[in-house]
């Protein structure tokens, strides 16, 4: 590479996002607005409200009912509370007046974002002030001492199953926004290993965004896009199941060819340049004196990996979303200050520090989260999704399929929601399997398959995600490339076997 290529200063995340959120704002300028009718259950009444153009009418909720509108959903799936968000009406797209986003709306869009944002927002700051007050006891590297000489001559065995458990993760319940908890904590190990950062970063990002890509019993993805179309959600589980193994085989095995590489050649790391950066980030100097794994900070480890298997068992088992999740690692904080006999203003200025130190990780989620604001606000969600529904017409099983995974990672980019994405394009997209010879569960898997792009697009997040591991982007763009390109033609020739046997 040239050395002045080399030296070029990528733009930084904030830049990255600020440019997006202008070019959508562009775009609601250029694209025709238009929505779709929308149906929204309500529990307290038993009813279902249509809201158009024209205004908002209220029916007794009736499987009845959503026949007439073409909406082939079983009405168990709503009264249940499967399905929670509006689901769009087949066949009621219309234009309507341009909602244009001009200079004043691009320049609110981050602060309706953290606004909206406000729930991982906070579980992520949380986050920070236990890790600032983990940092204070010393648990971290007198555990990672302690590790790193149990794995010595068998690291890669963390990069197996760390990548592997974060995946299962993905693929049962959607492990995402819980993962930004788990860099902190998991790349000082890798680092210690032997390994850089983007090892790490890789094991903990792509285990969760591969896992979650192939879904077997994921409720936010799966579950949901299969209700939303209309089907049992075991239909198609056991080709998904078989793409989970065969994409996260290839997804183990690219991390450790780049793993072994570093490990014998520190120089082949593509952040050899900030390796003193990054270690002292993450509080790896070497010439502290290591400290001793007491009992005392073995029981400070045991709160703080209590707080994650609370959280996950929470999630899975009692319905916890963010507000119960940020609630663990609060008390967890606590609990740690009290073991460790933190006089309470130490505790204080720990905890603020630690927060501060993701601040600006906040703050692109809120960004991020402001881009879809911008698309809905300006009304071109829907005229997309239209067109895109249309452009598959004519086209033979193969060539549906394929397009439709095309197309749901083009939509992903704009929509970084799994559930928010079912809901919004299954009633849509899912008849267009009944004029084919497949069913709809092919629409399901290309749905899922789609997410593939939620591993370089910049909206989800792979930016705050990277911010914390203090990645560029530009790094981790050449790392991850030959892996789409695999996984990309992997799903592509499974997608057109499952049309074709």
């Amino acid at each position: 590479m040239n050395q002045n290529d080399s030296d070029m200063k990528f733009p930084s995340a904030l830049t990255i996002l600020m440019m997006i959120a202008a070019m959508v704002a562009a775009l609601t300028w250029l694209i025709p607005a238009g929505n779709y009718d929308s149906l929204v259950y309500h529990s307290d009444d038993d009813s279902f409200t249509v809201t158009s153009n024209d205004g908002s009418s209220t029916f007794p909720a009736s499987q009845e009912m959503l026949d007439n509108l073409g909406i082939n959903i079983p009405l168990g799936n709503f009264t249940s509370g499967a399905i929670y968000r509006p689901v769009s009406v087949p066949g009621s797209y219309q234009q309507v007046a341009a909602a244009p986003q001009g200079l004043y709306a691009l320049a609110m869009s981050p602060v309706k974002g953290i606004i909206d944002a406000a729930d991982i927002i906070f579980l992520v700051l949380i986050i920070g002030g236990l890790i600032g007050v983990m940092n204070l006891t010393g648990a971290f590297n007198a555990g990672i001492a302690w590790l790193g000489n149990a794995l010595e001559g068998r690291e890669y065995v963390l990069i197996i199953l760390t990548t592997t458990l974060v995946a299962f993760g993905g693929t049962t319940f959607g492990f995402a926004e819980e993962t930004i908890a788990l860099y902190l904590i998991l790349i000082p190990v890798f680092i210690a290993a032997g390994y850089d950062a983007l090892v790490g970063f890789a094991c903990i990002y792509l285990g969760s965004t591969v896992g979650s890509m192939c879904s077997t019993i994921n409720p936010f993805s799966v579950i949901i896009a299969s209700d939303s179309a209309g089907i049992i959600w075991t239909e198609g589980i056991y080709a998904r199941s078989l793409m989970f193994v065969i994409c996260i085989t290839i997804t183990v095995l690219f991390i450790l060819r780049y793993a072994n590489k570093v490990k014998k050649d520190p120089g082949a790391s593509l952040l050899y340049k900030q390796k003193d950066e990054i270690e002292e980030y993450f509080g790896l100097n070497t010439d502290q004196e290591t400290q001793d794994f007491d009992v005392r900070r073995i029981l400070i480890l045991t709160v703080f990996m209590g707080c994650f298997v609370s959280m996950i068992a929470g999630v899975l088992l009692l319905d916890w979303w963010f507000i119960e999740m940020t609630t663990v690692f609060l008390v967890g904080a606590i609990l740690i200050g009290f073991i460790a006999q933190i006089h309470e203003a130490t505790f204080g200025e720990a905890f603020v520090k630690g927060a501060g130190d993701l601040l600006g990780v906040a703050f692109l989620i809120g960004i991020a989260r402001g881009v879809s604001i911008l698309m809905n606000d300006g009304l071109i969600s829907d005229t997309i999704l239209y067109h895109a529904a249309s452009a598959t017409e004519g086209m033979n099983d193969g060539l549906i399929v394929n397009a439709m995974f095309l197309i749901y990672n083009g939509l992903f980019f704009l929509v970084p929601s799994s559930s928010g994405m079912a809901v919004l394009t299954m009633p849509i997209f899912a008849p267009l399997a009944d004029t084919t010879g497949f069913g709809r569960e092919m629409i399901v898997n290309t749905y899922l398959y789609g997410q593939l792009v939620l591993l370089v697009i910049p909206t989800g997040l792979l930016l705050p995600s990277l911010e914390i591991c203090k990645i560029g982007l530009d790094r981790y763009l050449r790392f991850i490339w030959p892996l789409i390109f695999v996984l990309m033609i992997v799903i592509m020739i499974s997608l057109t076997l499952q049309v074709s046997l």
